[in-house]
């Protein structure tokens, strides 16, 4: 009998129930996949606290791998056996989800499912912050906070590639190494450091081209006192809450672009979605772009695993394992 964790609640008393449910049916367009692996990602723990509300009960994770076991009517574009990643879809923190075919993708020869799970929400975020929400180039420095999580790593070595110079914040001198080793030019402690002065002094008082900033409330002004004029704040996550209320006239004071992109809208076609995971599975297999998954816990353990992502204690990325 397959298991799903299912929440029920929200808030501080927030609880993740290991249940078992019926084996699922596909419906036309559907495939039911058998999960090897699946991403825990921050937007879950939003999810499970109710910051980003969803409808109740329901199934949780939106980031997996594993083996097509059934398909429904009308369904050409995977067969059984196949092997298949997708990200986006609830239902992930479970022994099989039942996921629409066409946003399915194949996970090629010589690639882990492992992999393939790890690097689908984290790697397509890095993806489409550095190609299109603000496209680095040649000559670009940017800055990017949270250097030695899932996204950072993925983001700094995607950013190398495409030949900007990039600036990272960390926690610890142990992040900082990781955040070096995944080609970083530049690492400032937060800690230790005022990290907008430092940028200001790292870049001769010109400030960076963009910010991509994951934390939010405790970044926030720093992050654009840190741009040059005509600079781009990129708030792609709040892991320390909202932001205070942002006013238009602070943006007047360097001429700064200001935006708040989500995944939804940078693979919201399929072949947008196919684009970016053909990008990172090749860089994955000649290893262009490394992969940390140092951290793998038990579906049973989601919640341990939510405790871990959300102490700041991980690096890389934190796989579940039914």
């Amino acid at each position: 009998m397959p298991h799903a964790i299912r929440i029920h609640s929200f808030g501080d008393s927030s609880v993740m129930r290991y249940e078992e449910i019926p084996t699922p049916t596909p419906k036309p367009g559907e495939a039911v996949v058998s999960i090897e692996a699946a991403g825990v990602n921050f937007l879950d723990v939003y999810h499970r606290l109710g910051v980003y509300p969803i409808p109740l009960p329901i199934t949780l994770g939106q980031e997996g791998a594993g083996v097509v076991q059934a398909v429904g009517d009308g369904v050409t574009s995977v067969s059984v056996g196949d092997r298949v990643a997708w990200t986006g879809i609830f239902g992930s923190y479970a022994s099989v989800n039942v996921v629409p075919a066409n946003r399915l993708v194949h996970i090629p020869a010589g690639l882990q499912t492992k992999q393939a799970a790890a690097i689908m929400l984290q790697g397509i975020t890095a993806h489409y912050l550095a190609t299109s929400t603000y496209p680095l180039k040649l000559g670009d420095t940017a800055l990017v906070h949270a250097g030695a999580g899932g996204v950072g790593l993925l983001l700094t070595q995607i950013a190398k590639m495409r030949g900007a110079r990039v600036i990272t914040t960390v926690s610890t001198p142990e992040k900082a190494a990781l955040s070096r080793a995944a080609g970083a030019d530049e690492v400032i402690l937060y800690t230790e450091q005022e990290f907008d002065s430092e940028v200001k002094r790292l870049t001769d008082g010109k400030g960076v081209q963009v910010v991509y900033d994951s934390v939010g409330q405790t970044t926030f002004d720093k992050s654009l006192e840190s741009l040059a004029p005509r600079g781009m704040m990129v708030l792609y996550g709040q892991s320390s809450g909202k932001p205070d209320k942002i006013y238009p006239t602070v943006l007047q004071k360097g001429s700064y672009f200001l935006t708040r992109p989500t995944i939804v809208h940078y693979a919201a076609e399929r072949a947008e979605l196919v684009q970016r995971t053909r990008d990172l599975f090749t860089w994955a297999l000649d290893g262009t772009l490394r992969l940390r998954m140092e951290f793998e816990f038990p579906l049973k353990d989601a919640s341990a695993a939510h405790d871990a992502i959300e102490s700041r204690k991980t690096t890389g990325k934190i796989l579940l394992i039914p």
